[in-house]
Parts: structure tokens; C-alpha cells; sequence
């Protein structure tokens, strides 16, 4: 479906680079008949032996590896800008060496600030092809400046004949767009960050996780939380980390704070505490095997307390068989009558069903949003202020702003439009308006169970009067996509239930009491 909606290469990439899991999709884009670019995530530092697994050699196998499933180009995905000049030079150049005939691109991140010297360095050593960032979007969590590359390498032999001139007005109007519209999405950060040598979290989870830990009430943790993640690398295993195993380690650094615990009380307790599902789930082999195994006795005790078994081989190979038709006929009868539904959308929500339904929702109940000039999109209108929007091929309308009345008891604002000279009167919620705060019981008693962390329930899986066991799940927290299953602290019967599902909850506010 990529291949016939226009999509012509690949980049087929795994997150712990497990040879099953990679040759599965090489062969998928291979018969689609797409361009395959065989991807591997890099971590560590191949110039430092001191490094541990990750050496020139186990890159140098990955790559044959790859060539012989039958990709038709390599990339080095380094997700975290690990890579030095000195490290960029030996792979690359040991790639080029062992494989003279097919292209080699290099993907990299410039977070501590050394992503031009080391694109330059892949260039000398053979590369074909490195990604880079319009200047005005460059930059430390972001590829390396596409402008100082062209610049640097004009009149060489690797000249990319890019005219400065025109990436100079092109970069004029990201840096109007940046300035004028980015500012709600920036992320606070104002400088390269050297230290991702030490903690090597990815670019692209980076901003998010600075984020996520504001909303998890943990602002002024950020150094720990860059410590913590380093530990949790390592407590996994010390795994290639992006996209999911980049999550598994950000929730379980950031699980670490929350509850002020280091490698020791993790491998201590981990037949007690009530870790991210992200976590459980990689320790099951829910997505693949990482280099070098699953860390043990780590994984035994997490799954033996929970009673599961772990997955054996591709973990895909177990999955039950995926029902297009009921996924079809599900999303009819969600959305059948605001759109006509595609293939392409039932893939969608095959893939992520919660964030696909969300989107269609959105659309559902706003509408066609994607028509507004993106300044209205993301900032309010004034009061007064016209604007006019083309919603078919000659068909537009004019909307003024005229009135936004006050906040009734409800929540409610009336707004006051002037659509094509007729006044509309709509009632809107006022996001910003909080009602009173509650303040929960904490958990202190043997038999309570508590919140581990902020975040909002999205699951009770017990009633009052129910038996459960020790270590049984009881409920689901969510705190910025990081589900925890919350477990039983003794045995007995549930005496009280303190919250309902959508329920806003502090760390350590009590969730339900057993006895």
C-alpha cells in the first residue's frame, strides 16, 4: 500500500537490530517492489574498544548480514548523534572497503554539536548520501546544517552543487515559519548537550522526554533524569535504543525518579514494582531479543512474578492473525458517516487503533482544520479579526471574530462568528478554566495500593468485594503515553475503590485498599 501511494524507498531498520525481525521487512519492501535501504541503529563508540559490544566488527557482521538478505543500500541510523569524526571515519571507510559497489548513506543527530565535522568525515570516507537539516531547523536535536555542508564542501570533490543563494531564501522562510509559528512546539532547549556521549538518548526522544518529565511533576529532575536513563540502559542491557526500545529505557529512567530508584532496588525489588508495561513487555520479548540476551535474573523475576512466559523467536510469528474485515467494519461504524473509509485507514488502525481513532475523532468533530492558515490553527483569532478560507475550488467564506463571552458555571464560553455577514452563536469549552483540585487520601496502610507516579487511570480491573492476589494487576495508570500496571500490594479483598477511570492522580494517592 506505501509502494503504490508513492512511497519508493525503504529504510527498514530495527530498534535492538534483530536479524528476524530486519529481514521481515526487507522482504516485505523487496516484493512490494520499493528500494531497500538495510539500516543499522548505532550505539556505543566503534573507535573506543573500551565500549563494550558494539565494535567495528559487530557492525561490519550486521552489514553482511544485511547485503545478504538483498538490500540495495546501507544506513547507518545513528539515532542519538553518537557518532565522532574519528568513529564516522573507521565504519564508514571499513563499509566502503568491504562493500565497494553499494551506496552507504549515514543518518545522524546534531546534539552535542559535532554532526557537520562528522558528515564531513563520512563524505572523505565514502559515503554517498548524509541527511541534513535546513539551516533554520538545524541543529543540536536535529540533523546537522544542510547550508554549512554545502558551503564547506563547495569546490571539493564532493561538491553537492547546491546554490547558496537559493538555500539562502529557502532558509529565509523557514526561519519566518519557525519564528512566527514553531514557538508553542519548542522545547526549552538552547545549546548542544555534550553529555549524550554518557546518556546517548536519541534526537528524536530527546525534546519529548524533557517534556513528558514536566508533566510528570518531575521539572528541576532533568540532569537526573539524564543519569537514570544512562542506568537504565544499562539495567536492560545496554541496548541499540530507537523507536520502541528508546521508549522502554525513557520510561523506565523516568519510573526510576519517580520513585527514587537505583540498579540495585530495581534488581532487588523486581518481582514487586510496578513497572511501565513498555518494560514488561521488552523483558517477554514482545520486541525482539536484544544483543547479547535479555539481562537475567532481571527477566525471570519480572515475568515469573507476573506469570508470564517469554516469547520465543520473531515475536510476529506468535501473533494471532490480524481481522481486516471486523477492523473495517469497526471503524464503519465509528466514523461511516463523516467519511468514506480506505485501506488505507484500516492499516492505520491496524498499526495504532488508539492514536488513528483520536485523529479520526478530531476530524470528526472539528472538521476540515487542515484548511485554516496554520497562525489560526495554533493561536487564537482577535476579536475583530477577518479571515477568509477556501474550502472547495471557488467556494470561500468569510469568518469574523466578533465576541467571546465570559466563562459560565458549566465551562462554558458563548462565541459570537460572522460567517458571509450571518452571526453564529457557538458554545465553547473553556480548556483553561480548572475546577476545584482533589485532594486524594494518600496510601500509608498495609493493604493500599497507591498511584506510582502522576497520571491519569485508564483501567480497574477489580470491584469492592473482589479476591486478588499479591502482585495481581488491579489498574492502569497512564502518564504521557507510559502505561503502568498497577499491582495488588497483599492478598485479600477489595475493601475500598478510591477513583474512576479518566481520573486525574498524584504520586501516591491511594487508589484502592485491600484487606
Amino acid at each position: 500500500e506505501a509502494k503504490k501511494s508513492g512511497i519508493d524507498i525503504f529504510r527498514v531498520f530495527d530498534s535492538l537490530n534483530y536479524l528476524e525481525n530486519l529481514k521481515l521487512g526487507v522482504d516485505a519492501a523487496g516484493n512490494a517492489g520499493g528500494v531497500v535501504e538495510g539500516a543499522m541503529s548505532y550505539t556505543g563508540d566503534v573507535s573506543d574498544p573500551s565500549k563494550g559490544k558494539y565494535s567495528l566488527d559487530y557492525y561490519l557482521q550486521l552489514a553482511r548480514d544485511l547485503v545478504d538478505m538483498g538490500v540495495h543500500t546501507l544506513a547507518i541510523k545513528d539515532m542519538a548523534g553518537l557518532l565522532t569524526p574519528k568513529a564516522t571515519s573507521l565504519l564508514v571507510g571499513a563499509l566502503r572497503k568491504e562493500h565497494p559497489d553499494i551506496p552507504i548513506h549515514v543518518h545522524t543527530h546534531d546534539t552535542a554539536g559535532t554532526g557537520v565535522a562528522s558528515m564531513l568525515a563520512a563524505a572523505e570516507a565514502g559515503a554517498d548520501v548524509v541527511d541534513a537539516a535546513i539551516d533554520a531547523m538545524s541543529g543540536m536535536t536535529s540533523q546537522p546544517s544542510l547550508g554549512t555542508l554545502a558551503a564547506t564542501l563547495r569546490g571539493t570533490e564532493s561538491d553537492t552543487g547546491i546554490d547558496l543563494e537559493s538555500l539562502a531564501q529557502l532558509n529565509a522562510y523557514w526561519e519566518n515559519v519557525r519564528s512566527t509559528l514553531y514557538p508553542p512546539f519548542e522545547s526549552g532547549q538552547l545549546s548542544g548537550s555534550s553529555d549524550v556521549y554518557f546518556h546517548e538518548i536519541p534526537g528524536g526522544q530527546y525534546t519529548n522526554l524533557l517534556y513528558q518529565s514536566k508533566q510528570l511533576g518531575l521539572t528541576g529532575q532533568w540532569s537526573q533524569i539524564k543519569q537514570k536513563y544512562a542506568e537504565a540502559n544499562i539495567i536492560l542491557g545496554d541496548i541499540p535504543k530507537v523507536t520502541p526500545s528508546s521508549k522502554v529505557v525513557g520510561d523506565l529512567a523516568q519510573f526510576m525518579v519517580a520513585q527514587n530508584l537505583d540498579a540495585t532496588s530495581i534488581l532487588e525489588d523486581a518481582d514487586k514494582l510496578a513497572f511501565p508495561d513498555s518494560v514488561v513487555n521488552y523483558l517477554k520479548g514482545d520486541i525482539g531479543i536484544p544483543p547479547g540476551g535479555f539481562p537475567e535474573p532481571l527477566r525471570t523475576k519480572v515475568l515469573s512474578s507476573r506469570g508470564l512466559e517469554p516469547v520465543n523467536g520473531r515475536p510476529g510469528e506468535s501473533l494471532p492473525d490480524y481481522d481486516f474485515e471486523e477492523a473495517r467494519a469497526i471503524l464503519e461504524k465509528k466514523f461511516g458517516s463523516y467519511f468514506s473509509l480506505t485501506d488505507q485507514d484500516v492499516l492505520s488502525y491496524a498499526l495504532y487503533p488508539e492514536v488513528f481513532s483520536e485523529f479520526k475523532q478530531f476530524r470528526a468533530t472539528l472538521g476540515r482544520v487542515g484548511l485554516l492558515p496554520t497562525r489560526l490553527f495554533v493561536n487564537p483569532m482577535k476579536i475583530g479579526e477577518e479571515v477568509e478560507i477556501e474550502f472547495e475550488e471557488g467556494k470561500k467564506m468569510l469568518i469574523k471574530l466578533v465576541t467571546v463571552g465570559d466563562v459560565n458555571e458549566d465551562g462554558i464560553r458563548k462565541v459570537v462568528f460572522e460567517v458571509n455577514g450571518e452571526s453564529w452563536y457557538l458554545p465553547v469549552t473553556d480548556l483553561s478554566s480548572e475546577g476545584e483540585r482533589t485532594v486524594r487520601e494518600k496510601a500509608s496502610a498495609d493493604g493500599d495500593v497507591g498511584a506510582p507516579m502522576p497520571g491519569v487511570v485508564v483501567g480497574l480491573k477489580v470491584h469492592v468485594g473482589d479476591k486478588v492476589e499479591e502482585g495481581e494487576s488491579v489498574a492502569t495508570l497512564s502518564a504521557m503515553k507510559m502505561e503502568s500496571s498497577i499491582p495488588a500490594t497483599s492478598s485479600g479483598t477489595v475493601k475500598r475503590v478510591l477513583v474512576n477511570v479518566g481520573d486525574k492522580v498524584e504520586g501516591d494517592d491511594l487508589i484502592l485498599q485491600i484487606e
